[in-house]
C-alpha cells in the first residue's frame, strides 16, 4: 500500500489561489477514480476537484472558506501500490500528518495548509455549529423567571427556566413520566439542587394548564448561530463593499407609464410561434438601453480608477442582476446591439436557467459593461442600486403598479413603474444621467419607436 497527494490544480485564468467552498468527501471515505472529492471557486466560478486514482481519504488540508494556493496539498489517499509519495515521507511532495499541536509554517505552503497541519479537517460542513450556553448555577437571589428565591423548596410558577440548549436534571422515573405525559422537560422548573425536576415539579407544571402554552410561546431564546462567510456570499460581499467604498454613487428615479407597452407586450405573446420566447419587459428595457447609449456612449464603460482611464466599449454587454439559491449572479447578454426582441428574450432565458442550476460558465458570468437589476413583483416603489464595479452605470427596475394618472380632465388608472438607476458621478454628470433615463423612457413609454432602426 501506498500514499497519493492530491495537489489544488490550475483552474486556469491564471489564477494563483482559490477558496474551498464545499468538500464531498470525509476522513475515512473510500473514492473511486473520478468521484468528485471538492469544489473551489475563483471570482464566481465553481470548479470540482475529481480524485485520479482509487483510494481511502486519510487527510483533508483545509477548512471550508479557506483559501487555498494553487499546487497545494488538499487530499491524501491510501492507494494500491506504492502511489506518489512513500508512507511517512518527509518529503515537499508528502502531505504534512495531522499533529495535535501547531507545525511550523514554512517551506513555501500556504497558510491554508498550515492550518490543516495543525486541525485536520474532520469532514464536510456548510456552516459553524452554534455554541451551547452553559447551564446556569442555581442562586438563592430572586429572579423574575421564578417569582421567588430559587432553591427554596417551592415550584416555581412562570416562565420557561433554561436557557437554549441547556438539558436539564431529572431521575430516569422523571423522565419516563414527562414522555408519557408529552411534556418538555425544558420548559419545567426544577425546586432541586441545581435546578433538578422531581415528580412533585412535574405535578405544579401539569396544574398549571394553559399556562404552559403562554410561557412556551414567550420563553426566552439566547443561542446564537455562527455562519462563516464562504463562497458566492463571501464574493458578493467583496464586490459589494468595493463598489461602495470606490463609487460616489448617484441614483436617479423616474417614473415610467408601461401601459401602452404591456398592452404591445401581451399582444406579441398571444401570437404563439414555436421559434419565439414569451417576452418579459426586460427585452424592451434591454432594447431601449441600446438606443440610449447609442447616443450616449459614455455610459457603456468600465472606469479604471487606478490607471485613471475609462474604458469605452462598442460592444454593448447587459449584465441582468439573478437571484439563484446560492446568491446573486450576473450572467452577461453579450452584444445585446446585434439582437432584437426575441433573441434578447431567448438569450436571458437559457442564461437565468445556467445560473439557477449553477451550469452558468465563467464566460457567461463575466464581461458586462452596464447591469439591470431587477426584482420582478417585488421590486418595491424605488431602489438604490449598487453598480456592478467597474461599471459606470445600473438601471433598476421596480414592480408595475397600477396608480391614478391626471390626463387634464380626469384621473385614469395607468400602468406606472418606476426606473432607479445608479451612476458613477465620478464619470458620469448628474445632467447625462437624467438624459439617459429620459431617453428610455421615451422609447418604453411609445414602445413603437423601439423597433425603429
Amino acid at each position: 500500500m501506498g500514499e497519493y497527494v492530491i495537489k489544488l490544480p490550475d483552474v486556469g485564468e491564471g489564477v494563483a489561489e482559490a477558496e474551498l467552498v464545499e468538500w464531498h468527501v470525509k476522513i475515512g471515505d473510500l473514492v473511486r477514480e473520478d468521484t468528485v472529492l471538492a469544489a473551489v471557486m475563483t471570482d464566481k466560478a465553481t470548479v470540482e476537484i475529481p480524485s485520479p486514482v482509487d483510494g481511502e481519504i486519510l487527510w483533508l488540508g483545509a477548512e471550508i472558506g479557506d483559501t487555498v494556493a494553487i499546487g497545494s496539498p488538499i487530499v491524501r489517499l491510501k492507494v494500491a501500490g506504492e502511489g506518489n509519495i512513500k508512507a511517512g515521507a518527509n518529503s515537499p511532495e508528502a502531505a504534512p500528518t495531522p499533529t495535535p499541536g501547531p507545525s511550523p509554517q514554512g517551506g513555501g505552503e500556504s497558510a491554508s495548509t498550515a492550518k490543516a497541519d495543525a486541525k485536520p479537517v474532520m469532514g464536510p460542513s456548510k456552516k459553524a455549529s452554534s455554541g451551547k450556553v452553559e447551564p446556569t448555577v442555581a442562586t438563592a437571589s430572586p429572579s423574575p423567571l421564578w417569582g421567588g428565591a430559587r432553591g427554596a423548596g417551592t415550584a416555581p410558577t412562570t416562565g420557561a427556566p433554561r436557557p437554549e440548549g441547556e438539558r436539564p436534571l431529572a431521575s430516569p422515573a422523571v423522565r419516563l413520566r414527562a414522555k408519557e405525559a408529552g411534556i418538555d422537560l425544558r420548559q419545567v422548573p426544577g425546586s432541586g439542587p441545581a435546578g433538578r425536576i422531581s415528580h412533585e415539579d412535574i405535578d405544579a407544571f401539569l396544574a398549571r394548564g394553559p399556562q404552559l402554552v403562554r410561557a412556551t410561546v414567550l420563553a426566552r431564546k439566547d443561542g446564537v448561530e455562527d455562519i462563516k462567510v464562504v463562497g458566492l456570499r463571501r464574493k458578493i460581499a467583496e464586490k459589494m463593499a468595493l463598489a461602495k467604498s470606490r463609487i460616489p454613487h448617484i441614483t436617479y428615479v423616474e417614473e415610467i407609464d408601461v401601459t401602452t407597452l404591456e398592452e404591445l407586450r401581451a399582444t406579441l405573446n398571444k401570437e404563439k410561434r414555436a421559434d419565439r420566447p414569451k417576452l418579459t419587459l426586460l427585452p424592451f428595457l434591454m432594447r431601449a438601453m441600446v438606443k440610449a447609449i447609442a447616443d450616449q456612449p459614455n455610459l457603456n464603460a468600465l472606469f479604471d480608477d487606478e490607471a485613471g482611464v475609462i474604458h469605452q466599449h462598442e460592444g454593448i454587454h447587459i449584465g441582468i442582476a439573478a437571484q439563484t439559491p446560492t446568491g446573486l449572479v450576473v450572467p452577461v447578454v453579450k452584444h445585446a446591439e446585434a439582437r432584437d426582441i426575441w433573441d434578447s428574450a431567448a438569450e436571458i432565458n437559457r442564461l437565468a436557467d445556467a445560473a439557477k442550476s449553477g451550469t452558468a460558465t465563467r464566460d457567461e458570468l463575466s464581461g458586462s459593461t452596464i447591469t439591470i437589476t431587477s426584482l420582478g413583483a417585488m421590486g418595491g416603489v424605488a431602489t438604490t442600486p449598487v453598480i456592478n464595479y467597474p461599471e459606470v452605470a445600473i438601471v433598476g427596475v421596480n414592480k408595475i403598479m397600477v396608480r391614478p394618472v391626471w390626463d387634464g380632465a380626469q384621473f385614469i388608472p395607468r400602468k406606472m413603474m418606476n426606473l432607479s438607476s445608479s451612476f458613477d458621478h465620478r464619470v458620469i454628470d448628474g445632467w447625462d444621467a437624467a438624459v439617459f433615463v429620459q431617453r428610455i423612457k421615451t422609447l418604453l413609454e411609445t414602445p413603437a419607436l423601439i423597433f425603429v432602426d
